[in-house]
């Protein structure tokens, strides 16, 4: 309910690295994800920040929030392992009829990292 309520790292990155959109035609939930890649000799490539965008219930916004905390700062190989269910965990779980919020969260923030590899 927290990242409901106060969600966590929502806006957008002006010249993201790389962004993507994903949606739900059955319940309607939309999210689009924007990734800054920074560079590090130890990290290598990470992500140095990493904002959305979701139009969608509660769980959606809870779930795109919350991949927002477990990713920022990550390499992006690391980052790219984050699953759905890693996400509904660290919200202290999700209804069944709401999992599709964490696979949304989940390959959005994967299609943005594609987005990003595309364009590098």
């Amino acid at each position: 309910m927290d990242h409901f309520l106060k969600p966590r790292n929502m806006g957008v990155i002006k010249d993201p690295s790389g962004q993507a959109i994903v949606g739900n035609p059955r319940c309607g939930d939309v999210m689009k994800f924007y990734i800054k890649v920074g560079k590090d000799i130890k990290k290598g490539e990470y992500l140095k920040d990493v904002k959305f965008q979701t139009l969608g219930c509660g769980a959606a916004i809870a779930t795109s929030s919350m991949i927002t905390v477990l990713v920022k700062g990550k390499p992006l190989k690391e980052a790219e392992k984050v699953t759905k269910k890693a996400i509904a965990e660290a919200l202290g779980g999700l209804p069944a009829i709401k999992m599709h919020c964490s696979v949304l969260a989940d390959e959005g923030l994967k299609k943005a990292i594609e987005n990003y590899r595309k364009k590098s």
